[in-house]
C-alpha cells in the first residue's frame, strides 16, 4: 500500500464534494429562471442538476483486502461520473402579470426547491469537512512517524 493512499482518497472526495457544492449553488442561483434554455422556438425553465458519484474501484471488501495483502495497489476514492438533469416536473405558479405566463396566467417555474438544495448543501459541506479532517489526521500520522526517526 502506498503511503499517499489516504491523501488520494481524501483528495478525490474533496474534489467531488466541491463540484457538488458548485452544482447546488447553480441550482439555487437559477431557482427563479424561467428562460433557462431555448428548445423548439420556446424558452424552457431551468432544470435542476444533480451530481452522480461512484467509487473508483467497484470491489468487495474481501477483494480489496486480498489485493492490499498481496502488495497490489488499486485506485481508491470517489469519482464524478456525470451531472444529470433532475426529471421531476416543473412547478406551475399562477402569476398572470409575469412576462412568461401562459394564456391561463400560469408560469412554468424551475423544479428547484431551495430548501432541498440547502439541505444538500449542508450535507456536502459536512462531507467536505469530514474529508479535511481525515486529510489532516493522515498528515499528522506522517509527521509523528517522521518524529520517531529523530
Amino acid at each position: 500500500m502506498k503511503l499517499s493512499t489516504g491523501f488520494d482518497i481524501s483528495a478525490s472526495a474533496l474534489s467531488a464534494q466541491r463540484l457538488r457544492m458548485d452544482v447546488i449553488s447553480s441550482n439555487i442561483a437559477n431557482a427563479e429562471t424561467t428562460r433557462g434554455s431555448y428548445v423548439n422556438g420556446q424558452f424552457q425553465p431551468y432544470k435542476r442538476k444533480v451530481v452522480v458519484m461512484e467509487p473508483l474501484q467497484q470491489s468487495s471488501f474481501a477483494n480489496v483486502l486480498s489485493q492490499q495483502m498481496n502488495g497490489n495497489s488499486a485506485a481508491q476514492g470517489v469519482k464524478v461520473t456525470s451531472i444529470k438533469e433532475d426529471q421531476s416536473p416543473n412547478k406551475l405558479i399562477y402569476n398572470p402579470t409575469h412576462p412568461d405566463a401562459d394564456v391561463n396566467g400560469y408560469v412554468n417555474m424551475p423544479n428547484v426547491d431551495v430548501t432541498k438544495e440547502m439541505v444538500d448543501m449542508i450535507g456536502a459541506t459536512r462531507s467536505y469537512e469530514a474529508n479535511v479532517t481525515a486529510l489532516n489526521a493522515t498528515k499528522s500520522m506522517f509527521v509523528k512517524a517522521l518524529e520517531i526517526g529523530k
